[in-house]
């Protein structure tokens, strides 16, 4: 018997969140635009809750209390909003994530569906890459464009410390899988965690560049179901650049970073010293690295992301403490114009920014969001 698990309860004190905003402007600009004249072309998409690793920076050893079936969106319902998304709300790209994308056991259909609805749209999925290798050339027949895996180490003991599962060689045979099917460019994720495998971070790139995939490090972030995330222990971006340059070189990536949430940089290796003392030049550009500090370094201010729960909740901004529904409209009969008011009015109140830079080491003036970034979907 499979045990239900889901969204992390808020606290009794805390007010309930409201279900309808205000309405928007009448002459406020088309699309999912708010009021600092940002506008939501990304959608990220959670299909579910349920997530087969305890990540210690997402989730309690013991997991969540995941979210009964009913309240899940069904694959008809994913399909109708992306397509309320792209045909009137000027969604340009679409990102599957999680919980777990890949244990839902119509994953595939649903990604059929949407290709047959939107063949030119770029659809990528986040995964923990935990059965991926058995899936990937579905996925890819389906209509998956690429895929991103998280990976915050290649050893064993410490994989399993920081997932509580012991399950590093499916998640590489995964990786490699989604290469050789097709799915590139393959991105990987990695959270590096003070004292347990930061250190192993110039190694994890080299590794990466060496197989072609796209290494972007992301700063810890306080979406922990614990809610023991404190700015002092968190490794903060300009770390990551430090501890890569002992044995890279990174420079700023010349392409234009276009609203991504990764920096990029092109890394080199410095090439040794000539005899006569003259310093080492710097060698070919190997591959390319991304650092993506919500943080330290927030980019709020070209923020392209529009964000659906897998009950289908707006959320403006992945911090965000307001969250409007949108399933419980559909399920009322409502019409897709009434769908995409409600979604641009939820959008209109898209904070300026999370606040989290102004903060000190340890954050006592930063409240942090009910939801874990398993129950919100990245």
């Amino acid at each position: 018997m499979s045990v239900q698990l889901g969204m992390p309860q808020p606290p009794e004190e805390a007010a309930p969140l409201p279900s309808v905003p205000a309405a928007r402007p009448t002459d406020a600009p088309a699309g999912l635009a708010d009021r600092y004249g940002r506008r939501a072309t990304d959608m990220r998409l959670s299909l579910t809750d349920k997530c087969n690793l305890r990540c210690t920076y997402c989730m309690p050893a013991e997991g969540l209390e995941w979210l009964a079936k009913q309240a899940v969106m069904s694959a008809s319902e994913i399909v109708r909003l992306v397509r309320i998304g792209v045909e009137q709300l000027g969604v340009r790209e679409l990102r599957l994530t999680g919980g777990e994308p890949l244990v839902r056991h119509d994953l595939v259909d649903i990604i059929s569906a949407l290709r047959s609805n939107h063949p030119n749209l770029p659809i990528s999925m986040t995964t923990n890459g935990v059965g991926l290798a058995k899936k990937a050339a579905a996925l890819k027949a389906a209509g998956l464009t690429r895929i991103n895996v998280s990976l915050d180490s290649l050893h064993e003991e410490t994989f399993t410390q920081l997932t509580r599962r012991p399950f590093l060689n499916q998640v590489l045979a995964g990786v490699d899988a989604a290469w050789a099917a097709g799915l590139g460019p393959v991105k990987l994720n990695a959270v590096l965690m003070r004292g347990i495998n930061d250190a192993e971070a110039p190694a994890l790139l080299a590794w990466a560049l060496g197989r072609g995939y796209e290494l972007r490090f992301i700063e810890q972030m306080p979406l922990d179901a614990d809610h023991g995330w404190t700015r002092r222990n968190m490794i903060t971006a300009a770390e990551i650049r430090q501890i890569l340059s002992a044995d890279f070189v990174l420079s700023p990536d010349p392409r234009a970073r276009d609203g991504a949430p990764a920096e990029r940089f092109e890394v080199r290796r410095r090439v040794a010293a000539s005899a006569d003392g003259a310093a080492g030049a710097l060698g070919p550009v190997l591959g390319t690295v991304g650092i993506i500090a919500s943080v330290t370094e927030p980019f709020c201010s070209d923020c392209r992301r529009t964000r659906i729960t897998a009950e289908g909740k707006i959320m403006s901004c992945l911090f965000s403490r307001e969250e409007f529904d949108l399933l419980g409209l559909l399920r009322s009969g409502a019409s897709d114009d009434a769908l995409a008011q409600r979604w641009q009015d939820a959008m209109w109140l898209k904070p300026k920014a999370h606040g989290m830079d102004h903060v000190g080491l340890d954050a006592p003036d930063f409240v942090q969001p009910d939801r874990s970034m398993s129950a919100i979907g990245g």
